[in-house]
């Protein structure tokens, strides 16, 4: 749960969440009995900011400021609706959005705004929900727990997934492991600035068509993640980390490729990763659908010869490039400075 200095209840809050990457389904049709189940990363890059304030007495309605598209912007209206239908009615609460990932690229983009807006709502009204509450309220978590247990915890998480005898519970996918990632490990994320990752109505129809997921792959990723994923970061063994997370996500890529038309969404993306493999030990795959594409790597200096062999066989390519670390600590909120809108928002 984020924590804060300052009072429980101040009048403006600044939440500052963690994006985080999807590193791979453990069985996404349940055939060993439960659905789905994720590993998945905390990193220090392309976070989200935003701060809630109280609006002037005088005005009934909120204020946006600081989205970046009509569908941000509408998707904030609806969450700040339903934190009120599911909170009470109060006084407006303005939002302010300071920073935000690219949408639809596999960073979790829109959990962690949901999140950080109803962490800041719920503190400045000063309410006590959990952020599990608020994934609730928000229809968060519907496939994987791993932004919202990311954006308490960070860190290295692996959730549990959904009871298959049970798929209409609400319940957050259940946190079964996490671990502090080495501090001195890289990833370098790459980015299709021209794509999309798939999303809303065309995701269902992608998953609906989906073959069942053979039971004896989700035991293979299953033992990878249980016996080669976590002791290798536990023990800071980056090699058996390397091969586990590239063999986890061919093997998942290979599966979603019918739907995202190979196992990269990008094929920018996916000959900038080969470079990197060719070029230095590395762990590749790409986060949820993508198009970001990441490449794990055992230091800073080996992320700067990632990142220039990415760079030399992608010219002309609208291609971005992040050299992230692991963040082992979850969203924090500070009391931030209150300011009143002018007349003309009165």
């Amino acid at each position: 749960m984020p924590t804060s200095p300052g009072s429980l209840s101040p009048t403006a809050i600044t939440v500052e969440s963690p994006s985080r990457l999807h590193l791979g389904f453990i069985d996404p049709n349940g055939s060993l009995g439960r659905a789905f189940g994720s590993v998945g990363l905390a990193i220090d890059a392309h976070g989200t900011r935003i701060t809630a304030r109280h609006a002037p007495a005088s005005r009934r309605t909120a204020i946006i400021e600081g989205a970046v598209s009509d569908a941000q912007r509408e998707r904030i209206e609806q969450h700040l609706g339903q934190l009120e239908a599911a909170l009470g009615q109060g006084p407006a609460i303005d939002i302010e959005i300071h920073e935000t990932p690219r949408a639809h690229t596999g960073l979790g983009s829109g959990t962690q705004l949901a999140l950080a807006l109803g962490t800041a709502f719920a503190r400045v009204r000063g309410h006590a929900a959990s952020t599990a509450d608020i994934a609730r309220i928000l229809a968060r978590g519907a496939r994987s727990g791993i932004g919202i247990h990311g954006f308490d915890h960070g860190g290295l998480i692996v959730d549990g997934g959904r009871d298959t005898r049970n798929v209409s519970s609400t319940a957050l996918p259940p946190l079964i492991a996490r671990q502090p990632f080495p501090e001195a490990w890289r990833v370098l994320l790459i980015d299709d600035t021209s794509r999309e990752g798939l999303h809303g109505d065309e995701e269902k129809r992608g998953l609906a068509s989906l073959a069942p997921f053979p039971a004896p792959l989700a035991a293979h990723l299953a033992h990878l993640v249980l016996m080669r994923i976590l002791p290798a970061v536990a023990e800071s063994d980056f090699d058996t980390y390397a091969d586990a997370i590239s063999d986890l996500q061919q093997t998942i890529g290979e599966y979603f490729a019918p739907v995202q038309g190979g196992v990269f969404a990008s094929p920018a993306v996916a000959r900038a990763l080969e470079a990197v493999a060719a070029e230095t030990k590395a762990g590749i795959g790409q986060t949820s659908w993508g198009p970001v594409g990441f490449a794990f790597v055992a230091s800073a200096q080996d992320a700067e010869r990632a990142l220039a062999a990415a760079q030399r066989v992608s010219p002309g390519v609208p291609l971005t490039f992040t050299i992230a670390a692991g963040r082992n600590r979850g969203a924090t909120w500070r009391a931030a400075d209150h300011r009143h809108h002018g007349a003309n928002a009165a």
